[in-house]
């Protein structure tokens, strides 16, 4: 008989390309995997890979054994995570996905204000701005900003996330009109993130050739703002937290997002989870003005004259 952790290995080479790659998933090292899979190969007295430059690459009898390795992973994950929603109390660990823009302005206190709430759940959060599969057990609850969370997940849109032109007081005089958008210097967002609804408009209204810093995290571009490097779109959630910045075009509709709360349909009910939906869902809700860019700070800002 095959022993699982081989059909895992097997999996791992395949996906990674390499052995080191296949030891770093596995947190094995690079010896233990070359002895494995020339041991396996022996046993079954047939390659499983060919080498060559490019990397590993299943041969025909190699494949099969992936996809085999892939539905044995599948079911070991179902039965995982039917085990895990039986769970009736609310203790354990909890793994939380969500990226580092929402984690640095938003949802830390939440996770504060959880742990005294329910001090026998450890929080694990995963900052990752390429959402994980809750599927694979990657986590147990995601929080995203998506328009498409996922068919196979279950949870609740919390708000719609709006977007809008900030700079310093002084950037614009007066208020600011589609016209005169080229005559500033603006920010953008680079790879991954040049994909992003903010990233087209950008290009669609201003123009290549006034973008004139370039960076691929929403909170890197709210601190070259606030630096005074040129005009920015934001999410108003965290351009309203970062000091010296002012809303000089109010939220752009076509650039909202839904916020989501996400967990797998098969350990919705365990406690831990249910316990975590219902105090983030609460807690975003308290927050959602401010989210949606009509909270007390953000009308304050949105009216406030541009010296």
């Amino acid at each position: 008989m095959i022993p699982w952790d081989d059909f895992r290995l097997v999996r791992a080479i395949a996906e990674t390309g390499s052995l080191a790659g296949a030891a770093e998933q596995l947190s094995v090292n690079h010896s233990t995997v070359f002895r494995r899979l020339g041991a396996l190969e022996s046993q079954l007295g047939a390659r499983l890979f060919e080498r060559s430059r490019a990397g590993y690459q299943p041969t025909p009898t190699g494949e099969e054994m992936v996809r085999l390795a892939e539905r044995m992973a599948e079911e070991v994950n179902a039965v995982e995570r039917r085990i895990t929603g039986q769970d009736l109390r609310p203790s354990g660990e909890l793994r939380v996905t969500t990226n580092d823009t929402l984690l640095v302005h938003l949802l830390t206190p939440i996770f504060a204000s959880f742990r005294k709430a329910y001090p026998e759940i450890h929080l694990d959060i995963v900052v990752a701005n390429p959402s994980l599969n809750l599927s694979k057990r990657d986590a147990d609850v995601a929080i995203r900003a998506s328009d498409r969370p996922g068919d196979t997940l279950v949870g609740r849109r919390i708000a719609s996330i709006a977007w809008a032109v900030y700079g310093r007081p002084g950037d614009c005089k007066g208020a600011l009109e589609a016209p005169d958008f080229r005559r500033h210097d603006w920010l953008g967002y680079a790879e991954p993130l040049n994909g992003i609804k903010a990233a087209k408009w950008l290009r669609e209204r201003v123009g290549e050739e006034k973008i004139v810093y370039r960076v691929n995290t929403v909170l890197g571009l709210a601190e070259a703002v606030a630096a005074g490097i040129g005009l920015g779109l934001l999410p108003c959630m965290i351009a309203e937290r970062v000091a010296g910045l002012v809303r000089v075009l109010p939220p752009q509709p076509e650039l909202e997002a839904g916020l989501w709360l996400l967990t797998h349909p098969d350990i919705k009910a365990t406690a831990r989870v249910r316990a975590f939906m219902d105090h983030a869902a609460r807690e975003l809700g308290r927050l959602k003005p401010l989210i949606e860019g009509h909270g007390e700070n953000g009308a304050a800002k949105a009216e406030a004259p541009a010296a």
